[in-house]
């Protein structure tokens, strides 16, 4: 695998997304949040929008912010909001929630990119100003919490094609898919602590995925972290040049739908409920389950 060199222009995306924080942290307090304040689909299944009209409605007549698509069986779903580098703002992670949310027995797998070349830069600063109050900055947090959770209690595979930099919230929502294939070009980070504040909950689902010297590197210096060292770290699965991206997403979709669905779910379900238990309970949970973890269909 060739060596990539990041550019001035990634590091300067990188400082940018540090900057424009501290921007607004003024008068908030507590930690980096706070203070920011059943078998396959028939391959002639036809390409269709999902809830499109009703993502706009949600976000009271404005432009939706995702790019929302089906296709045998495959959701893909594309942050399209670079003018804020895809900003995890409240419209954001409200669409967001809908969109992995809705209900379709032939749903096999859900892939989820963005525009431009930030995967997203976290939330929206502009909406954890004071002039929001609290109460709104409680509910943004409550908000992403609650898709990061839904991301790993969904019953289909959730794949994250990352081609930029993914900084703070976003990086943590990098973290809370189940599969990520990344570009050479792309970084990962949280850096709050650049700036004097802490990356509280982008750390919860990020010391969960890298071994706790890796994330208390990221979360402690602020410091980005390279696809390559990412890859390493364990925070995403497969790296490949740019080119090649969409090629090796492609692989790891066809490699999900080709399997029985009720296998992955109750597979998925198990993987991440045995991965909080010490090794002896885990055993004894799958050796007095109810039924093996086989289809059913």
């Amino acid at each position: 695998m060739r060596c990539h060199v990041r550019s001035q222009r990634e590091r300067q995306v990188d400082e940018a997304a540090c900057v424009s924080t501290v921007a607004v942290v003024k008068g908030l307090s507590g930690s980096c949040d706070a203070k920011i304040g059943a078998h396959h689909t028939t391959a002639s299944s036809l390409v269709r929008p999902v809830m499109t009209s009703r993502l706009s409605s949600l976000s009271s007549g404005r432009n939706s912010l995702l790019e929302v698509t089906q296709e045998n069986g495959v959701r893909s779903i594309t942050l399209a909001d670079p003018r804020t580098r895809n900003s995890l703002s409240l419209q954001m992670l409200q669409e967001l929630q809908e969109a992995v949310s809705e209900e379709d027995p032939s749903l096999r797998c859900i892939t989820l990119q963005a525009q431009g070349k930030v995967f997203s830069a976290g939330h929206n600063l502009k909406e954890l100003t004071d002039r929001e109050g609290r109460s709104h900055h409680q509910r943004v947090f409550e908000e992403c919490t609650r898709l990061m959770l839904s991301l790993q209690r969904l019953p289909v595979p959730v794949v994250a094609k990352v081609n930029g930099v993914a900084a703070a919230a976003g990086c943590q929502l990098v973290a809370s898919c189940d599969v990520v294939v990344a570009s050479l070009a792309s970084s990962f980070s949280t850096p709050g602590a650049n700036v004097g504040i802490f990356c509280s909950t982008p750390g919860i689902p990020l010391v969960r995925c890298v071994p706790r010297k890796v994330s208390a590197h990221m979360l402690l210096t602020g410091l980005p972290i390279t696809a390559e060292e990412a890859l390493r770290a364990g925070l995403v699965s497969k790296v490949v040049p740019e080119e090649e991206l969409d090629g090796e997403v492609q692989k790891v979709i066809d490699a999900i739908v080709h399997k029985s669905r009720s296998v992955i779910a109750l597979g998925k379900k198990f993987m991440y409920k045995q991965m909080e238990m010490g090794i002896e309970e885990a055993y004894r949970m799958h050796e007095g389950a109810k039924r093996p973890v086989k289809d059913s269909e």
